[in-house]
């Protein structure tokens, strides 16, 4: 959450207060706040408990960064470098999963892929995945067998008349010819 996020929340948060020391009840202080009204039940026993204090936020939720602010410049510093650097020298490209494993290496700390995503983000980075080739690809043979070799022996598919968008009803009575067996049975009854 932004810090703008935040700070609208503990803005709400306070106002709720209020109106709860004006015996507003908690139902009207969610219509009046466009909040949810859990969210006002529970700020109301909160605030009941313990005052306005109970309301105030306890900074954000979630597991603090393990890297201090000095090891995050180092690995800035790292990922500048480029993978080669590192060891990485198929190709030059940061994966969540190298990331991972460069802060395991470098700073003794374990992080999950999604986790070293997520620094990656904070850092100014974006994770890459590199295109999964065979080193001894030939993109050339690969173009003229799909223009040659693939034009020949694809299966040519239904033609356009004879298909249905029903797979259990193929057509209607009225597209079949007078003279099909059964035409008159499809005949509508009158």
């Amino acid at each position: 959450m932004t810090a703008v996020g935040r700070l609208r929340r503990e803005t709400v948060r306070m106002r709720a207060a209020e109106l709860f020391g004006q015996e507003v009840k908690p139902s009207e202080v969610a219509r009046r706040l466009r909040v949810s009204p859990k969210s006002a039940y529970q700020w109301h026993q909160l605030w009941r408990d313990g005052g306005v204090e109970a309301l105030v936020s306890r900074g954000p939720s979630g597991s603090r960064c393990r890297l201090s602010p000095r090891c995050l410049e180092k690995l800035a510093a790292y990922l500048e470098q480029g993978p080669a650097a590192h060891g990485w020298v198929e190709d030059q490209v940061w994966t969540a999963g190298r990331v991972a494993t460069l802060i395991g290496r470098k700073f003794h700390v374990s992080y999950s892929v999604s986790g070293a995503t997520r620094l990656m983000h904070r850092l100014g980075f974006s994770p890459q995945v590199p295109a999964r080739r065979v080193a001894e690809r030939d993109d050339q043979a690969v173009t003229t067998w799909k223009e040659a070799t693939w034009a020949e022996v694809k299966e040519p598919g239904r033609p356009a008349g004879a298909t249905s968008a029903s797979r259990t009803k193929q057509a209607s009575p009225a597209d079949r010819p007078k003279a099909a067996p059964g035409a008159d049975a499809a005949a509508p009854l009158s």
